[in-house]
């Protein structure tokens, strides 16, 4: 079989990706419990010749496909939950409940990932190894992948998979149909800082007898935003954004506490291990030179998601080869997003794909972006995101040739 006609193959079930894609959308779930959205994979899958295991805890599931030859094991990712987002989308398939939306195109993922083990399993015969099939919940803050790491995935096939990749739709930016990769640093490592500044409280009118962390906790924002410019390398920087202060409670009273907490992206593991350092240190020294004193919290979040060079120079190919030429562009920079496909890369080799999903008749550069209440997605794009899985696979386990 010839990779490019997997293309007309999705095309040819189209439909039935379109269906579920929007059956999900219309009943988005938040987290690692998505109950309705497992039963419609299982539904889905169910018709396969795929073993498959359901997560513990949490609802995801994972799919084997065995190929008629011997020969290694790759891995395609797709995450299936949604946002706390109210949608004002307009589609007629909108979320039917306030408070839940795919507004970052999951559904769109799950759809595809679907779609990729119906064609593959139509020529299981040709495939010279085992596919994974990943679907998981929680990527969206909640570690899904890590957890189905520790639960076994990557070694669902009895082999540690050679490579893994994932696709994500952008609903902005990127025109419908183009794929953009990098090597390197694709996205951003994201994680939390909590800062409680404490103080002594006291009456407005005399401050001199309180010791006032409203102030000290704004010289502390203040800091840290001079820190991430004068301490890090242009070519290698940190964000630091101080989204919620929380302080007092009347006009007149100083308050005991004031509690900042901030997002912190970097893009190298050495970045984000120095800024873990220098943040609640630099926090604890301006309290200190106040005589006051901090608590610093830094959490973890999701690490940097680093595409393999060579992965990626093969994923370029396996776009030309089943969506044609000119469909691959090289992204000029990592997203500041986060991703936590980057815990499956820190153990595979692999490639992260954006596909461009901008409806039609909108302008990529206008369209509301990626988990907006407004981000539209459009359909079209769920053929290319199965046919480019099934082709990564493919050609993967082919050895990287032309099949």
């Amino acid at each position: 079989m010839a990779v490019a006609g997997l293309r007309d193959e999705a095309a040819a079930i189209g439909t039935g990706l379109t269906e579920l894609r929007r059956s999900i959308h219309a009943e988005p779930e938040i987290g690692l419990d998505l109950p309705r959205t497992q039963r419609k994979v299982l539904d889905a899958l169910s018709p396969l010749p795929v073993d498959v295991s359901v997560g513990d805890g949490l609802s995801s599931v994972t799919a084997v496909l065995r190929g008629g030859r011997p020969g290694s094991a790759i891995l395609l990712r797709a995450d299936m939950d949604a946002l706390p987002v109210t949608e004002q989308s307009g589609v007629s398939y909108a979320a039917r409940l306030p408070g839940a939306m795919h507004a970052c195109g999951h559904d769109l993922h799950t759809a595809m990932l679907t779609g990729a083990a119906q064609l593959l399993a139509a020529h299981r015969d040709e495939l010279a190894g085992s596919v994974i099939f990943m679907f998981q919940p929680g990527e969206e803050g909640s570690g899904g992948a890590r957890l189905m790491i520790e639960q076994g995935v990557l070694d669902a096939a009895g082999q540690r998979p050679v490579a893994a990749y994932a696709l994500h739709v952008a609903s902005g930016l990127l025109p419908l149909g183009l794929v953009a990769s990098r090597t390197g640093t694709m996205l951003a490592a994201a994680d939390t800082l909590h800062i409680t500044v404490h103080g002594r409280g006291g009456h407005g009118s005399q401050p001199h007898h309180a010791a006032d962390p409203i102030p000290v906790a704004c010289e502390i924002v203040l800091a840290l935003q001079a820190m991430v410019t004068r301490r890090f390398d242009v070519f290698d920087p940190v964000v630091l954004t101080v989204g919620s202060f929380h302080a007092g409670t009347a006009d007149n009273v100083i308050p005991d506490d004031a509690q900042l907490h901030a997002t912190v992206r970097s893009f190298s593991p050495g970045a984000r291990a120095a800024i873990q350092q220098a943040a609640p240190r630099l926090a604890r020294d301006v309290a200190t030179a106040h005589g006051l004193t901090v608590t610093a919290d830094y959490e973890d979040g999701y690490p940097v998601t680093i595409n393999n060079d060579a992965e990626v120079a093969f994923a370029e190919q396996a776009v030309a080869d089943v969506l044609g030429p000119g469909r691959f562009v090289t992204a000029p920079n990592p997203i500041p997003g986060a991703e936590d496909f980057s815990y499956v890369l820190n153990e595979v080799p692999g490639a992260y794909l954006m596909l461009g999903a901008v409806p039609a008749s909108a302008d990529p550069l206008t369209a509301p972006f990626n988990h907006s209440a407004h981000a539209v997605f459009d359909d079209a794009a769920l053929p290319d995101g199965a046919a480019l899985y099934a082709s990564l696979a493919l050609r993967k386990l082919a050895g990287g040739a032309t099949v």
